[in-house]
């Protein structure tokens, strides 16, 4: 658990002791102001903020009357503030406190050291910060994969990939361990020595979904977890646009694999872009529903991505490891001779599918085979990994 204390870029902070000093946040008492502080009912980030700047550290702020409390803040939120003991947060404080004991838990406050001054880029930083793993990692220069949870088979593939690439470049892979492009992320990410951080939107003591509760633990093991939530919070939907402006603050670009045209991810875009971030984003079919959202972010300005050297030359960190082909449109590896069949650059399915998405009629139009041996035929590609069936009943090939 970290003690020592921080500020944002050109602004002191109560209990800030300048470079390398020390903050007087040392004691359970500390801590525990802090959380009747920042879990207070109603009481927001902006709201703390607003009182630190004010009184100082929290145990000043709860030495305050409501009248001066309501100078700064709405009167309710004074009150709620000032109601702490009474509205049952002592069992949350405690059971915080015992939830540290653990190894690898640990609680960032604004005034640590370690807490990430990208953070306070945001107008209402969180006042703490939950995370199971290692703490470091919110330092590490990092770029952020997000796309759609219910994402293609090759969607998944190329954000695995960019995240094994750009880790292995050093960099910290962000995500927020949802479903399908956020996981793939956090896979890649893992096997690289950048690692990977999860962003959640519930407690530190929840996972969601509970599909990911494997790679919450794996991720918590060989990189972190963080969130701002307290400890038992579910993962109800208001959190998560909360998560998203963390994970875009934190990170120094969004790459977008996948998104549908209305997107949470596109909202983690925006918010990187208005941080000046960089925004980037995978191109795809233009008959593909997932396609929609990147293609409009390259419209509004993204950078066109193709291969982890379009990230890294963005954001200055040098050349990735040369893979001599796009992530995106890579041609399959050389075939064994059990896949001799399959790979065969000439098989006149694969050569008819292509990498768009295509009907069955359109595929009996194009090879001139009839439905049944190509329904046949598509099948034994879908099992063999080398095409995908995707909604509406279309197909196309995978990379």
């Amino acid at each position: 658990m970290s003690t020592s204390a921080a500020a944002p870029p050109g602004a002191a902070f109560p209990g800030h002791a300048g470079a390398g000093g020390q903050a007087a946040i040392r004691t359970a008492d500390d801590l525990k102001a802090w959380l009747q502080l920042a879990c207070a009912p109603g009481v927001g980030p902006v709201a703390v903020r607003l009182l630190l700047d004010a009184f100082g550290l929290p145990q000043q702020v709860l030495a305050q009357s409501a009248a001066a409390l309501s100078a700064v803040i709405p009167a309710r939120l004074a009150r709620a503030v000032l109601a702490g003991p009474a509205a049952g947060l002592p069992a949350l404080v405690e059971r915080t406190l015992d939830w540290l004991h653990t190894p690898g838990n640990h609680l960032l406050t604004l005034a640590d050291d370690a807490y990430p001054a990208r953070l306070f880029d945001l107008h209402d930083p969180p006042p703490l910060l939950y995370i199971k793993g290692d703490p470091a990692l919110l330092a590490r220069p990092a770029v952020a994969i997000v796309g759609a949870r219910s994402a293609t088979g090759q969607g998944k593939r190329d954000a695995q990939a960019f995240g094994r690439e750009l880790s292995e470049s050093g960099l910290a892979v962000i995500s927020g361990l949802a479903l399908g492009i956020d996981a793939a992320a956090h896979a890649g990410g893992l096997l690289g020595c950048g690692g990977t951080l999860a962003v959640t939107g519930t407690g530190a003591d929840r996972v969601y979904p509970t599909e990911n509760l494997a790679l919450a633990h794996e991720v918590a093991a060989r990189g972190a977890v963080v969130t701002e939530f307290p400890l038992g919070m579910q993962g109800i939907p208001a959190n998560f646009p909360r998560r998203n402006r963390i994970i875009a603050a934190l990170a120094r670009g969004v790459l977008v694999v996948e998104a549908a045209a209305r997107s949470g991810s596109l909202i983690t875009a925006r918010l990187a872009a208005e941080l000046g971030r960089e925004v980037f984003a995978v191109p795809g079919s233009i008959h593909a529903p997932l396609s929609q959202g990147c293609h409009l972010l390259i419209r509004q300005g993204a950078k066109l991505v193709e291969r982890t050297q379009d990230v890294l030359e963005e954001i200055n960190l040098g050349p990735a490891p040369v893979r001599g082909e796009p992530i995106a449109t890579a041609r399959p590896r050389p075939a064994s001779s059990d896949e001799s069949e399959i790979r065969e650059p000439a098989d006149p399915l694969l050569a008819a599918l292509g990498y768009d998405p295509v009907t069955l009629d359109a595929l009996c139009e194009r090879s001139g085979q009839p439905p049944d041996a190509i329904a046949a035929r598509l099948l034994e590609l879908e099992l063999a990994g080398h095409a995908e069936r995707l909604p509406g009943n279309l197909f196309r090939r995978l990379a």
